[in-house]
């Protein structure tokens, strides 16, 4: 397989081109973002060899360019180093935006590996910033992943989900197989994204936010029926900052909506089942004492792997308080006592920092918007969302 250094001003057009010669004959695998029926089964693409293009992680700007060429099979478990370097200038960061851009390619893989590893969207970056630069650039994203590759906790179950707060990212398993890593931004410090064991409930390709109709939010999967929060697309800036909702790369966000399994309904009373969707762990809490990057700053290739709970559906329940919840969802609040408790409950066990105040929700737009059905405009097309 060619891997091609990226050593110089055009690389990104090399890469682009070295990318375009099997984007059309390459189907859908963990990380790429396919078309909505192949994206539910990232099996189909299992045994396909990833190809990877090499970074010079010797040089400042990293489009610097020669025309050597390598040929290498990329094993699973291949060393990916991490270089952190700061945006030095405003040419600097032009050098890095050239080398990282979205193209009009399927693949994009330079940027899509580029704002994984940085858990933040290019266009976010000034100067002064840190930034993390992979020694490779690989399409399948699985490869930066601080997830384990097999979690035999969960070889038994068709999926789940495992997110951590603290490394701003999470991680897709198949019977213990991981078929997806992505970046993620969760909940400010104020409106947290708790830990604890949620599902996914309900799905809405494009939705305005019941807290404000400017918010438009597209791939969106809800896993908390009250409070709201979900997993949709939004803007990306690199650190926890949402209404406990978990933010997304749009290409992630696609395929987690077509890949996810939304809760069952009572035939009777025709209510979402609790837990009878897609599995959610919320494994920890961001370190909010760091006032910029996180954790990914600290480690130096993938090798590094965090570690994930024996059995994550003994998972508790997530202690959602009541602040959280909107006043008009509260009336049907079933255990309504425990969401009163809640946050005593977190402040007790250190989740909640002391001198910590959490914003209430509120909604702005007093009149709820329902989800939009019928034929959408595609988020691509969409207006940028102001939040």
């Amino acid at each position: 397989m060619n891997r091609l250094p990226l050593n110089g001003k055009q690389a990104t057009l090399l890469i682009i081109g070295a990318v375009a010669s099997f984007t059309l004959g390459w189907g859908t695998c963990g990380n790429t973002p396919g078309n909505p029926q192949e994206a539910g089964n990232p099996k189909k693409t299992s045994k396909k060899v990833k190809k990877t293009v090499n970074a010079d992680s010797n040089r400042k700007d990293s489009t610097s360019l020669t025309n050597s060429k390598q040929s290498q099979t990329v094993a699973n478990g291949q060393l990916i180093t991490y270089r952190k370097t700061v945006i030095a200038n405003g040419k600097h960061l032009d050098s890095i935006r050239r080398a990282y851009r979205k193209i009009d390619t399927i693949q994009n893989i330079a940027y899509r590996a580029f704002i994984t590893v940085n858990r933040k969207d290019l266009h976010y970056f000034r100067v002064g910033d840190t930034v993390m630069i992979p020694s490779m650039l690989s399409p399948n994203l699985t490869d930066y992943s601080i997830f384990p590759a097999e979690y035999h906790a969960v070889d038994s179950i068709p999926k789940i989900i495992m997110v951590s707060n603290a490394w701003q990212s999470y991680a897709c398993y198949e019977y213990g197989k991981l078929v997806r890593f992505a970046a993620c931004n969760t909940g400010e410090e104020r409106k947290a994204t708790f830990p604890g064991k949620y599902a996914l409930n309900w799905r809405h390709i494009l939705r305005r936010s019941s807290l404000n109709s400017s918010w438009i939010l597209p791939y969106t999967w809800n896993f908390h029926l009250h409070a709201g929060s979900a997993f949709h697309q939004f803007d990306m800036p690199g650190r926890p900052v949402s209404h406990s909702c978990i933010r997304q790369f749009r290409d992630d966000a696609r395929w987690l909506f077509y890949w996810g399994e939304g809760a069952k309904r009572d035939t009777l009373k025709r209510r979402y089942i609790p837990f009878s969707g897609t599995t959610v762990i919320i494994l920890d809490m961001f370190d909010f004492t760091r006032k910029k990057g996180g954790p990914w700053w600290d480690i130096t290739d993938n090798s590094f792997k965090i570690t994930l709970p024996e059995d994550p559906l003994a998972t508790e329940e997530a202690w959602i308080p009541i602040s959280q919840v909107p006043s008009s969802a509260r009336g049907g609040l079933p255990n309504k006592e425990r969401y009163v408790s809640a946050e005593d409950t977190l402040r007790a066990r250190g989740i909640i920092r002391d001198g910590v105040k959490l914003r209430a929700s509120i909604q702005y737009s007093r009149k709820k918007k329902s989800a939009t059905t019928g034929a959408v405009p595609s988020p691509g097309a969409l207006p940028k969302p102001s939040n």
